[in-house]
């Protein structure tokens, strides 16, 4: 984008207080087009229901531009849980109830989406909290828990290794860099929670700007050499209008607010 706009791109780290801190400085920047937000699954769809409250509001104070990629958490156990499948691990955690475990930081999106598979389920698998993903991947390595939903790219090497077995991914299609991996849509029609990424600007931003700014977007997505980049890290690339990514804003709201009250999980 830097080439086709002819503007220097400058990135602008801002952690803290799971995106919240970003996305406050993102939404009070003056609407010209020149600062622009990275949106995702976690700081504009998890954290209104996860906070009690949070300095912004992802729809009235942001301007969808579009969807950049999303990508699918993958649902694993350790090798010598009696499942092969994402059936068979339901079988066997309705027959076990409360026997089987997994683990995740409390309120992420991995959390929540096992949560979401458990009501889709019918289950009760039961949550280990942890200050940290790797440390959740590490216990199922070890057999010290059963399960974890984790990100595909983490996840992946593990399995390869024979250290986890993959039972099936939360999109609703199977992920093109992994064909033969089932979704867990294939067992529960309808299923879908997965990590997302997009751009947003300031709202009151112009109109000609969003569209301009779609356009390039969308050009830069479709370039093979990064489509590639993306597909081998587990992203699927996803450019649309920006009337569909904000569209797609609002019903990610709603997912994950259920979830979040599914899992009773706060962060405040």
């Amino acid at each position: 984008m830097s080439e086709s706009l002819g503007k220097t791109i400058v990135v602008d780290n801002r952690p803290g207080a799971s995106g919240n801190i970003a996305a406050e400085m993102a939404a009070k920047a003056p609407p010209d087009g020149y600062t622009l937000f990275i949106a995702g699954s976690g700081n504009f769809a998890i954290n209104p229901s996860l906070f009690s409250k949070i300095p912004y509001d992802p729809v009235r104070d942001f301007a969808p531009i579009a969807l950049l990629a999303t990508a699918p958490y993958l649902l694993a156990v350790h090798p010598s849980v009696q499942a092969t499948s994402v059936k068979e691990l339901i079988a066997l955690a309705k027959a076990k109830p409360g026997a089987l475990n997994y683990g995740a930081v409390t309120g992420n999106g991995a959390h929540l989406a096992m949560e979401l598979f458990n009501t889709a389920a019918g289950i009760k698998m039961v949550h280990i909290p942890y200050k940290g993903a790797v440390l959740a991947t590490n216990d199922v390595l070890s057999g010290a828990i059963q399960a974890t939903m984790a990100s595909t790219p983490g996840a992946m090497p593990h399995v390869k290794m024979g250290k986890l077995r993959a039972l099936g991914i939360s999109s609703a299609k199977r992920a093109t860099g992994l064909p033969d991996l089932p979704t867990l849509a294939e067992t529960l029609p309808g299923f879908e929670a997965t990590v997302w990424y997009g751009i947003a600007a300031p709202t009151g931003t112009p109109r000609p700007i969003i569209q301009r700014l779609n356009s390039e977007i969308a050009a830069v997505v479709k370039n093979p050499a990064l489509r590639e980049r993306l597909i081998a890290a587990d992203y699927e690339p996803a450019v649309g209008t920006p009337e569909e990514f904000g569209a797609f804003i609002k019903t990610e709201i709603v997912k994950w607010g259920r979830a979040v009250k599914i899992s009773g999980a706060r962060a405040d």
